[in-house]
């Protein structure tokens, strides 16, 4: 399938006008849409514009609140317990990671775990707004259950990502991973892409390895199929260490906030229930944070430097990549593909939007 490029300020205004369109007002929508576009401009595609129907289509179902304001229902001077009330998990992760930054400033540390919200686009985005403040960031949120465990055939756990973002230059370390083999968005892709997966991915309802992504996607909401944890399914290339990671992501969001755990999640109709954790670390507890910064920043140094493979020209670190992306897709556009685009523009003829107005020089697709 074939993809367009699309500039990034005519994707914002696009953006934007639609969530507006969905119902949130001019400042929220910006915010989604900050979300979802650093996602497009990182080279994460599978979290960026690919999933503004999907948010559309919990609104109508009514998993999404867009009236919802989150409220603290515990706090101490380091922690917090947010009730997110089924608001969009951008807004719901925000109003988290704010009140994270907040209380590390003042007291060195801020714990934040958060029940009741839903998906919330790349944990990222909220490691690196405690980043940005000069302060240590962790992001974690569990989801729709899709993983398997190791040697299990019902799925049992989200992709569960989590990102840990700490200041340096010439950018951030900023690692942001799911802790399954691939994020389902990425399965997603494949199938709009008509692309099969690599042997290993995930498993169809037999209880077998599958490589059609309509197979393992079809299962997905029935419990039946899903992707495997890091590693893969079995112990032998460390299965189970993924399988570990994605636990822990899942005691953090939804056991320590008494959340709803990924495999209930969308149990009942109007109930999302997605959970999320997210700390900002002041580095002043630990010293000197410019001592600190420095000495991150030689050792992340030294490993670009070290020695590389045998045909290898480059070993990059956690940040580098999506840096690099975000200024070249800046610069030089963010490719979507057409049946992104068949999507956006039908959303557009729901919400009344002159959809070649928001891109005019599109392409009329084939």
């Amino acid at each position: 399938m074939s993809s367009n490029v699309l500039h990034y300020d005519e994707l914002k205004h696009f953006c934007q006008e639609a969530f507006g369109g969905f119902g949130f007002n001019e400042k929220d929508s910006a915010v989604i849409t900050d979300v979802l576009l650093l996602s497009d401009l990182y080279g994460i595609d599978s979290h960026g514009t690919n999933r503004i129907v999907m948010y559309h289509e919990l609104i109508k179902d009514g998993n999404i609140d867009i009236e919802a304001q989150p409220e603290i229902v515990m706090e101490t001077p380091v922690s917090a317990v947010i009730d997110g009330k089924r608001g969009m998990g951008q807004l719901v992760a925000c109003y988290a990671a704010e009140t994270a930054i907040a209380k590390a400033k003042t007291s060195g540390i801020g714990l934040v775990t958060v029940r009741n919200s839903n998906h919330y686009g790349i944990a990222g985005y909220y490691s690196l707004m405690a980043c940005r403040e000069g302060l240590l960031g962790i992001s974690m949120t569990n989801s729709r259950v899709s993983v398997l465990p190791t040697f299990g055939k019902t799925p049992m756990m989200g992709t569960n990502p989590f990102a840990i973002s700490i200041p340096a230059t010439p950018q951030p370390f900023n690692f942001d991973v799911a802790t399954s083999v691939v994020p389902i968005g990425k399965v997603e892709l494949y199938n709009k892409l008509g692309k099969q997966l690599p042997l290993g991915w995930g498993m169809n309802v037999d209880g077998l390895d599958e490589t059609d992504p309509a197979k393992i996607l079809a299962g997905i909401p029935f419990g039946r199929s899903g992707v495997h944890p890091v590693g893969g399914g079995t112990e032998e290339f460390g299965g189970h260490k993924g399988y570990g990671f994605s636990m822990v992501v899942e005691i953090f969001c939804s056991i320590l906030s008494m959340g709803t755990t990924s495999n209930h999640i969308m149990e009942e109709k109007g109930q999302s229930g997605i959970c999320h954790f997210i700390a900002a670390i002041d580095p002043k507890i630990f010293g000197d944070p410019s001592a600190i910064q420095e000495h991150l920043e030689s050792y992340l140094d030294e490993i670009r430097n070290s020695e590389k493979a045998t045909g290898r020209e480059r070993i990059y670190t956690h940040g580098e990549k999506e840096v690099e992306a975000y200024a070249k897709r800046m610069e030089e556009g963010i490719p979507v593909n057409d049946k992104t685009i068949e999507e956006m523009k039908a959303l557009a003829d729901y919400l009344h939007m002159d959809f070649c107005q928001y891109f005019p020089t599109l392409k009329p697709l084939k």
